[in-house]
């Protein structure tokens, strides 16, 4: 007696490039904005660990409660939780989005607007932190927090 096993693999979706091994979705971020610094005459950014607790608590509290602003719940804005993530800064900014699902087309989509654009090619800003969640809807919520130290 004979069994035949058959194997089906039906992909329903790439499987994404931190799974492979390629780093982490916020790590892809910041490397996939040094790209567009460098392409545009701007120095990388450094990570920093005090910026991406404070995009992490963000995009976090956005994706638990499902709402989209650079203001928080309590009011705070973006300059209040990155003082508050003990970051001491001369200089911040901040792009948030929601929806995109890859680190490609986050970092595409914020290119695409003036104003993120601007961010990310702002020169005098130095270093960043990414924040990046997925809600119970797998609606996915990104933050890039950038700032500048003071001296």
């Amino acid at each position: 007696m004979f069994l035949e096993f058959a194997v089906v693999l039906t992909l329903v979706a790439p499987v994404p490039a931190a799974a492979a091994g390629a780093g982490s979705y916020p790590t892809q971020v910041l490397q996939l904005t040094n790209v567009q610094r460098v392409k545009y005459g701007c120095g990388p950014l450094a990570d920093n660990p005090l910026l991406a607790d404070a995009a992490d608590g963000h995009t976090g509290e956005m994706a638990r409660y499902r709402y989209f602003s650079h203001t928080g719940r309590a009011g705070e804005d973006p300059a209040a939780r990155i003082s508050a993530a003990g970051y001491r800064w001369q200089r911040w900014a901040e792009n948030i989005a929601a929806g995109q699902r890859t680190p490609e087309q986050v970092v595409d989509s914020w290119m695409h607007s003036p104003v993120h654009k601007a961010n990310i090619l702002d020169c005098r800003l130095t270093e960043l932190g990414v924040g990046y969640t997925v809600d119970s809807a797998r609606k996915a919520y990104w933050t890039q927090d950038f700032g500048t130290p003071r001296g």
